[in-house]
């Protein structure tokens, strides 16, 4: 089993509900702090104030766009990724058009992707959140290739606000079809240790939860 620390350090602390306020963002900088995750994935609204309190620290500071339905255009992503990236952000979450790419056009799907990893510059991380809870197994697996084709570091299961969640079955089928081109990103409905390690087991790189804390703590009191 990993160690608290093992498991804190490929967690990304997220606060993504539309009522989070400056308060609530800055004590997830302090959990961040105290428990020392990886990252802190914030709406793009509290980039700076997540830079300012975690200036220093070694934590990342993480940031979505398109957030959470990826319906708005490529221009508008790539914008709001590169205003991410200049306020501090080190790694994007982006959702793709679920839309076009249901609908079969393929290119215009990557054409975001394209548009937001040119727009971050080649020092920033960036996930592709696919909403996998929407799609079959053959589009999971096209939208995992031609993320991974347009310079994704990572594909992500789920926003949290879609349908369905993270599940070890699509981790297993995502880690599969980017066969170590890229990493996969677990998110959506993980909130407790036994939820966390069977992802992590079934291939998952990093883990995006808003139960943390509690994760790590529940480990760290079986050590």
């Amino acid at each position: 089993m990993l160690r608290p620390d093992e498991l804190a350090s490929r967690i990304d602390h997220t606060l993504l509900k539309p009522q989070a306020s400056p308060a609530d963002v800055e004590r997830l900088c302090r959990e961040a702090v105290e428990w020392r995750f990886c990252a802190v994935c914030v709406n793009p609204v509290y980039v700076p104030l997540a830079v300012r309190e975690l200036a220093g620290t070694g934590i990342r500071v993480a940031s979505v766009v398109g957030f959470p339905l990826g319906a708005t255009t490529s221009l508008a992503k790539a914008v709001e990724a590169a205003e991410a990236v200049a306020a501090g952000a080190a790694e994007i979450d982006m959702v793709g058009p679920l839309g076009l790419l249901l609908g079969g056009d393929e290119r215009a799907w990557a054409e975001h992707v394209r548009a937001v990893r040119r727009a971050i510059g080649p020092s920033a991380v960036l996930k592709v959140i696919l909403e996998t809870g929407l799609l079959d197994e053959r589009l999971k697996r096209t939208a995992a290739r031609l993320a991974v084709d347009e310079g994704a570091h990572f594909v992500k299961t789920s926003t949290g606000f879609g349908p369905g969640g993270a599940t070890v079955e699509d981790v297993r089928l995502l880690a599969e079809t980017v066969a170590g081109r890229a990493r996969v990103k677990a998110s959506g409905g993980i909130r407790t240790a036994e939820d966390a390690l069977r992802l992590l087991e079934a291939g998952a790189d990093r883990l995006g939860t808003s139960s943390g804390v509690a994760i790590v703590q529940a480990v760290a009191s079986r050590s």
